[in-house]
Protein backbone atom coordinates (compact mmCIF):
# COMPACT_ATOMS: atom_id res chain seq x y z
CA UNK A 1 0.00 0.00 0.00
CA UNK A 2 1.48 3.20 -0.97
CA UNK A 3 2.51 5.50 1.64
CA UNK A 4 5.19 8.42 0.28
CA UNK A 5 6.51 9.84 3.40
CA UNK A 6 6.32 13.36 3.29
CA UNK A 7 9.09 15.59 2.92
CA UNK A 8 10.35 16.73 6.72
CA UNK A 9 10.94 20.78 6.59
CA UNK A 10 12.86 23.10 8.83
CA UNK A 11 10.35 26.08 9.88
CA UNK A 12 10.53 28.72 13.02
CA UNK A 13 8.04 27.14 15.38
CA UNK A 14 4.86 29.42 16.31
CA UNK A 15 5.04 30.78 19.79
CA UNK A 16 3.14 28.31 22.00
CA UNK A 17 -0.24 29.35 23.09
CA UNK A 18 -1.79 29.28 26.32
CA UNK A 19 -5.16 26.53 25.52
CA UNK A 20 -6.83 27.91 28.58
CA UNK A 21 -6.98 30.96 26.68
CA UNK A 22 -6.76 30.37 22.92
CA UNK A 23 -10.59 29.73 21.67
CA UNK A 24 -11.21 27.20 18.94
CA UNK A 25 -12.76 30.29 17.08
CA UNK A 26 -9.21 31.78 17.11
CA UNK A 27 -7.40 28.52 16.05
CA UNK A 28 -10.00 27.59 13.02
CA UNK A 29 -9.58 31.98 12.03
CA UNK A 30 -5.64 31.60 11.77
CA UNK A 31 -5.87 28.01 10.44
CA UNK A 32 -8.86 28.62 8.31
CA UNK A 33 -10.69 25.37 6.69
CA UNK A 34 -8.03 22.22 6.13
CA UNK A 35 -9.43 21.44 2.60
CA UNK A 36 -9.44 25.12 1.41
CA UNK A 37 -5.68 26.19 2.71
CA UNK A 38 -3.33 27.07 0.70
CA UNK A 39 0.52 27.35 1.54
CA UNK A 40 0.26 29.50 4.02
CA UNK A 41 -1.92 30.35 6.51
CA UNK A 42 -4.79 33.38 5.87
CA UNK A 43 -4.67 36.42 8.19
CA UNK A 44 -8.01 37.41 10.07
CA UNK A 45 -7.95 40.37 8.23
CA UNK A 46 -7.63 38.25 4.82
CA UNK A 47 -10.06 36.17 6.17
CA UNK A 48 -13.13 38.31 5.43
CA UNK A 49 -15.82 35.52 5.23
CA UNK A 50 -15.09 34.26 8.47
CA UNK A 51 -18.18 35.24 10.85
CA UNK A 52 -16.04 35.19 14.21
CA UNK A 53 -19.52 35.30 16.35
CA UNK A 54 -20.44 32.60 14.63
CA UNK A 55 -17.47 30.63 15.45
CA UNK A 56 -17.72 31.67 19.27
CA UNK A 57 -20.90 30.67 19.66
CA UNK A 58 -19.73 26.87 18.23
CA UNK A 59 -17.70 26.84 20.47
CA UNK A 60 -19.99 27.10 23.39
CA UNK A 61 -21.65 23.62 22.23
CA UNK A 62 -18.13 22.60 21.64
CA UNK A 63 -17.56 22.66 25.10
CA UNK A 64 -19.67 19.67 26.14
CA UNK A 65 -18.21 16.27 26.16
CA UNK A 66 -19.78 13.25 26.36
CA UNK A 67 -19.72 12.91 30.05
CA UNK A 68 -21.09 17.02 30.69
CA UNK A 69 -24.33 16.89 30.91
CA UNK A 70 -24.62 20.20 32.34
CA UNK A 71 -21.95 22.85 32.67
CA UNK A 72 -21.86 26.18 34.21
CA UNK A 73 -21.21 29.79 32.41
CA UNK A 74 -17.93 29.82 34.34
CA UNK A 75 -17.07 26.26 33.04
CA UNK A 76 -17.87 26.88 29.52
CA UNK A 77 -15.83 30.07 29.67
CA UNK A 78 -12.54 28.33 30.75
CA UNK A 79 -13.17 25.57 28.37
CA UNK A 80 -13.96 28.27 24.97
CA UNK A 81 -11.20 30.77 26.43
CA UNK A 82 -14.07 33.19 25.88
CA UNK A 83 -14.72 35.81 28.55
CA UNK A 84 -17.98 34.79 30.75
CA UNK A 85 -19.86 37.94 29.53
CA UNK A 86 -19.70 36.94 25.54
CA UNK A 87 -20.43 33.56 27.35
CA UNK A 88 -23.27 34.50 29.03
CA UNK A 89 -24.84 36.15 25.56
CA UNK A 90 -23.89 33.50 23.68
CA UNK A 91 -25.44 30.82 25.93
CA UNK A 92 -28.86 32.94 25.97
CA UNK A 93 -29.16 33.39 22.08
CA UNK A 94 -28.21 29.21 21.99
CA UNK A 95 -31.22 28.41 24.42
CA UNK A 96 -33.78 30.88 22.73
CA UNK A 97 -32.94 28.66 19.47
CA UNK A 98 -32.87 25.40 21.12
CA UNK A 99 -29.50 24.47 21.26
CA UNK A 100 -28.96 24.72 24.67
CA UNK A 101 -31.44 24.29 27.54
CA UNK A 102 -31.11 25.84 31.40
CA UNK A 103 -31.81 24.67 34.43
CA UNK A 104 -33.35 27.34 37.06
CA UNK A 105 -32.79 24.54 39.58
CA UNK A 106 -28.79 23.79 38.79
CA UNK A 107 -28.12 27.32 37.36
CA UNK A 108 -26.62 25.27 34.45
CA UNK A 109 -26.79 24.40 30.46
CA UNK A 110 -27.06 21.36 28.92
CA UNK A 111 -27.28 20.19 25.28
CA UNK A 112 -30.95 21.42 23.52
CA UNK A 113 -32.98 19.13 21.09
CA UNK A 114 -31.11 21.34 18.37
CA UNK A 115 -28.28 20.23 19.23
CA UNK A 116 -29.27 16.33 19.54
CA UNK A 117 -30.98 16.98 15.99
CA UNK A 118 -28.32 17.79 14.28
CA UNK A 119 -25.33 15.25 15.51
CA UNK A 120 -28.41 12.73 14.70
CA UNK A 121 -28.79 14.12 11.44
CA UNK A 122 -24.88 13.75 10.53
CA UNK A 123 -24.60 10.64 12.05
CA UNK A 124 -27.75 9.36 9.75
CA UNK A 125 -26.28 10.66 7.19
CA UNK A 126 -22.73 9.09 7.17
CA UNK A 127 -22.83 6.13 4.80
CA UNK A 128 -19.39 4.74 5.77
CA UNK A 129 -21.06 4.43 9.51
CA UNK A 130 -24.18 2.43 7.80
CA UNK A 131 -22.14 0.00 5.91
CA UNK A 132 -19.51 -0.28 8.67
CA UNK A 133 -21.67 -1.10 11.43
CA UNK A 134 -22.08 -4.64 10.92
CA UNK A 135 -18.99 -5.72 9.79
CA UNK A 136 -17.16 -3.58 13.14
CA UNK A 137 -19.47 -5.40 15.53
CA UNK A 138 -18.14 -8.87 13.92
CA UNK A 139 -14.47 -7.81 14.48
CA UNK A 140 -15.54 -6.74 18.23
CA UNK A 141 -17.23 -10.16 19.16
CA UNK A 142 -13.91 -11.92 17.46
CA UNK A 143 -11.27 -9.92 19.15
CA UNK A 144 -13.27 -9.51 22.17
CA UNK A 145 -12.09 -5.86 22.09
CA UNK A 146 -13.75 -2.19 20.93
CA UNK A 147 -13.63 -1.08 16.96
CA UNK A 148 -14.38 2.59 16.80
CA UNK A 149 -15.06 5.00 14.16
CA UNK A 150 -13.85 8.27 13.84
CA UNK A 151 -13.06 10.95 12.04
CA UNK A 152 -10.38 14.06 12.76
CA UNK A 153 -11.90 16.86 14.98
CA UNK A 154 -8.56 19.34 14.25
CA UNK A 155 -5.74 17.34 16.24
CA UNK A 156 -7.98 15.36 17.89
CA UNK A 157 -9.73 12.23 16.57
CA UNK A 158 -13.62 12.29 17.24
CA UNK A 159 -15.61 8.73 17.63
CA UNK A 160 -18.92 8.48 15.94
CA UNK A 161 -19.63 4.70 16.30
CA UNK A 162 -18.32 2.17 18.52
CA UNK A 163 -18.56 -1.19 19.60
CA UNK A 164 -17.31 -3.19 22.39
CA UNK A 165 -16.75 -6.52 23.77
CA UNK A 166 -18.22 -6.74 27.99
CA UNK A 167 -14.55 -6.92 28.74
CA UNK A 168 -13.37 -4.75 26.51
CA UNK A 169 -11.68 -0.54 26.86
CA UNK A 170 -14.42 1.30 25.85
CA UNK A 171 -14.16 4.80 24.22
CA UNK A 172 -17.26 5.71 23.66
CA UNK A 173 -19.34 7.31 20.88
CA UNK A 174 -18.62 11.49 21.05
CA UNK A 175 -15.19 10.77 22.69
CA UNK A 176 -11.97 13.21 21.64
CA UNK A 177 -9.22 10.81 21.08
CA UNK A 178 -5.18 12.77 20.71
CA UNK A 179 -4.49 12.72 16.96
CA UNK A 180 -0.62 12.09 17.38
CA UNK A 181 -0.35 9.46 20.16
CA UNK A 182 -3.13 7.01 19.10
CA UNK A 183 -3.68 4.64 15.83
CA UNK A 184 -6.87 6.20 14.94
CA UNK A 185 -4.80 9.54 14.95
CA UNK A 186 -1.80 8.18 13.07
CA UNK A 187 -3.55 6.66 10.56
CA UNK A 188 -5.66 9.67 9.75
CA UNK A 189 -2.19 11.17 9.02
CA UNK A 190 -0.68 8.49 7.09
CA UNK A 191 -3.67 8.94 4.21
CA UNK A 192 -3.44 12.73 4.06
CA UNK A 193 -1.51 13.81 0.67
CA UNK A 194 1.70 15.44 0.88
CA UNK A 195 0.93 18.48 1.19
CA UNK A 196 -1.93 17.93 3.73
CA UNK A 197 0.35 15.39 6.17
CA UNK A 198 2.91 17.89 6.25
CA UNK A 199 0.67 20.67 7.31
CA UNK A 200 -1.66 18.50 9.83
CA UNK A 201 1.80 17.40 11.61
CA UNK A 202 3.23 21.45 11.86
CA UNK A 203 -0.22 21.49 13.94
CA UNK A 204 0.92 18.74 16.17
CA UNK A 205 4.34 20.23 16.54
CA UNK A 206 2.55 23.49 17.45
CA UNK A 207 0.44 21.91 19.90
CA UNK A 208 3.05 20.67 21.89
CA UNK A 209 6.75 21.19 21.11
CA UNK A 210 8.65 19.69 23.68
CA UNK A 211 6.53 16.33 22.48
CA UNK A 212 7.50 16.79 19.01
CA UNK A 213 11.09 14.53 18.81
CA UNK A 214 8.80 11.86 20.39
CA UNK A 215 5.86 12.36 18.35
CA UNK A 216 7.52 12.63 14.92
CA UNK A 217 9.99 9.72 15.62
CA UNK A 218 6.10 7.61 16.03
CA UNK A 219 4.91 9.20 12.99
CA UNK A 220 7.73 8.17 10.98
CA UNK A 221 7.41 4.48 12.69
CA UNK A 222 3.72 4.72 11.66
CA UNK A 223 4.17 5.75 7.77
CA UNK A 224 6.61 2.66 7.67
CA UNK A 225 3.90 0.26 9.17
CA UNK A 226 1.47 1.94 6.96
CA UNK A 227 3.73 1.27 3.52
CA UNK A 228 4.18 -2.39 4.32
CA UNK A 229 1.37 -3.62 6.65
CA UNK A 230 -1.69 -1.26 5.83
CA UNK A 231 -2.13 0.09 8.86
CA UNK A 232 -1.11 1.50 12.07
CA UNK A 233 -0.57 0.53 15.89
CA UNK A 234 -0.92 2.82 19.09
CA UNK A 235 1.12 0.19 21.48
CA UNK A 236 0.47 2.25 24.91
CA UNK A 237 1.75 5.61 24.15
CA UNK A 238 -1.89 6.85 24.59
CA UNK A 239 -2.64 5.06 27.76
CA UNK A 240 0.10 2.84 29.06
CA UNK A 241 -2.69 -0.26 29.50
CA UNK A 242 -3.97 -0.21 25.75
CA UNK A 243 -2.70 -1.72 22.46
CA UNK A 244 -4.82 -0.49 19.40
CA UNK A 245 -4.55 -0.52 15.31
CA UNK A 246 -6.34 1.19 13.26
CA UNK A 247 -7.01 1.31 9.35
CA UNK A 248 -7.73 4.68 7.27
CA UNK A 249 -10.39 4.84 5.11
CA UNK A 250 -10.94 7.53 2.03
CA UNK A 251 -14.15 7.17 0.91
CA UNK A 252 -14.96 7.23 -2.84
CA UNK A 253 -16.28 10.65 -2.98
CA UNK A 254 -12.90 11.87 -2.13
CA UNK A 255 -14.14 13.53 1.15
CA UNK A 256 -11.58 13.43 3.98
CA UNK A 257 -10.61 9.59 5.06
CA UNK A 258 -12.24 8.43 8.43
CA UNK A 259 -10.61 5.69 10.24
CA UNK A 260 -11.90 2.45 12.15
CA UNK A 261 -9.73 0.69 14.77
CA UNK A 262 -9.86 -1.55 17.38
CA UNK A 263 -8.33 -1.42 20.63
CA UNK A 264 -8.30 -3.34 23.90
CA UNK A 265 -5.98 -3.95 27.13
CA UNK A 266 -2.19 -4.51 26.25
CA UNK A 267 -2.22 -8.23 28.03
CA UNK A 268 -5.15 -9.18 25.24
CA UNK A 269 -4.08 -7.16 22.37
CA UNK A 270 -0.36 -7.66 22.08
CA UNK A 271 1.95 -6.94 19.18
CA UNK A 272 1.59 -10.03 17.33
CA UNK A 273 -1.92 -10.41 18.05
CA UNK A 274 -2.24 -7.10 16.57
CA UNK A 275 0.12 -7.80 13.80
CA UNK A 276 -1.15 -11.58 12.64
CA UNK A 277 -4.83 -11.08 13.17
CA UNK A 278 -6.65 -8.04 14.20
CA UNK A 279 -4.95 -5.95 11.60
CA UNK A 280 -5.12 -7.94 8.53
CA UNK A 281 -8.75 -8.45 10.06
CA UNK A 282 -9.43 -4.88 10.19
CA UNK A 283 -7.23 -4.37 6.94
CA UNK A 284 -10.48 -6.43 5.09
CA UNK A 285 -12.90 -4.99 6.77
CA UNK A 286 -12.01 -1.44 5.29
CA UNK A 287 -11.86 -3.42 1.78
CA UNK A 288 -15.37 -4.47 2.44
CA UNK A 289 -16.38 -1.07 3.29
CA UNK A 290 -15.11 0.52 0.34
CA UNK A 291 -16.44 -2.24 -2.40
CA UNK A 292 -19.89 -1.44 -0.93
CA UNK A 293 -19.60 2.24 -0.90
CA UNK A 294 -18.58 1.79 -4.47
CA UNK A 295 -21.52 -0.19 -5.44
CA UNK A 296 -23.88 2.48 -3.92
Amino acid sequence: MECEAAPWYSAATSEPQDAAVTTAADNARREGPRPALPGRRRSPAEDRKFVTALARGLDVLRAFGPRDRWLTNQEMSKRTGLAKPTVSRLAYTLTRIGFLRFSDQRNKYALGSAAVHLGYTALGQMEVRQVARPLMQELSQHAKASVHLAIADRRSMQVVDTYWDTAAFVVDIGSRVPMATTSLGRAFVCALPPPERKRQMEWLREARPDDWPNTRKRLEQSFRDYEELGFCFGLGDWRREVNAVAVPLVPPDGSEPVVIGCSGPAFQLGPEALRRDVGPRLLALVGNVLSALRRD
